[in-house]
């Protein structure tokens, strides 16, 4: 796995030039744990590197803010940033952990109320998990082409500034800057990019955009049924209950917004 080591010489190697930004560290603030543009990100700019990603060993995130009016671009310029050891996510088992999350609720499993309520809300599963969603056929190049757009079409409609971060992976990434997004359910970084990195093996899902407590992946085979698309909501339910219990309020209605979905959006509270 790639460590989070030399990331100046990394960028320095870059054969795409930068705007300016600076390298940020963790909460210490001593070692760099990734860099940040100064400003919104050019156009086009996220795909070029996420391209040159094989040779430079640098994943480009979009990042952005939890206040879009704050001085301090929080977490990412405010030492809200707790990196974790990146291969501590290869130590997981990505099925047991949706599996403990779907019958425990995780960090803030208490806010998911009584057994009743919820075998409702997660029906026709109940309180039994249903298991991992079957892998997907994923054509070679799929993957990078639908992140590359998703960038595209982000980078459009959003006022983001570009992250760097020396990994092997975005969901490595999320681990090495040290992304405390899902900590109200889940506070060890490394087991979420277990999963999300399960999900890049399963799904060709990627890591283009986070938020303070916020995820947007994208998706190259979307589930085209709604019988393909509730085992993956319950994974998702189980990564992020916040979607069903303070979102839609049913599985069943979540998962018919991932039939044909090309991109997975996340949000803890």
């Amino acid at each position: 796995m790639t460590q989070p080591l030399d990331l100046a010489g990394a960028l320095a190697a870059l054969p795409v030039a930068l705007p300016p930004g600076r390298l940020v560290g963790g909460e210490d603030g001593r070692e760099p744990l990734l860099w940040v543009s100064d400003a919104p990100a050019p156009g086009g700019l996220w795909a070029r590197l996420h391209r040159a990603h094989p040779d430079s060993g640098l994943w480009p995130l979009l990042l952005s803010p939890l206040d879009r009016g704050g001085p301090d671009f929080r977490p990412w310029l405010s030492g809200e940033l707790y990196p974790s050891d990146a291969g501590a996510a290869g130590l997981y088992d990505p099925a047991a952990l949706l599996r403990t999350w779907w019958e425990t609720g995780g960090e803030d499993g208490d806010d998911r109320g009584d057994d009743e309520e919820l075998a409702e809300s997660l029906a026709p599963y109940g309180l039994t998990w249903p298991g991992p969603a079957p892998a997907v056929d994923v054509p070679a190049g799929a993957a990078g082409v639908e992140a590359r757009g998703l960038a595209d079409v982000l980078q459009s409609v959003k006022e983001v500034r570009l992250g760097l971060v020396r990994a092997d992976s975005g969901a490595e990434a999320l681990a090495v800057c040290g992304w405390s997004g899902p900590a109200n359910h889940e506070d060890d970084i490394a087991k979420v990019a277990a999963v999300l990195a399960d999900w890049e093996r399963r799904f060709g899902a990627q890591v283009v955009e986070v938020g303070f407590d916020t995820l947007e992946l994208s998706v190259p085979v979307p589930p085209a049924t709604l019988a393909e698309a509730l085992p993956l909501a319950a994974e998702h339910t189980s990564l992020c209950p916040d979607l069903v219990f303070q979102g839609t309020g049913s599985l069943a209605e979540y998962a018919e917004g991932l039939v044909g979905a090309h991109q997975w959006s996340f949000w803890w509270d």
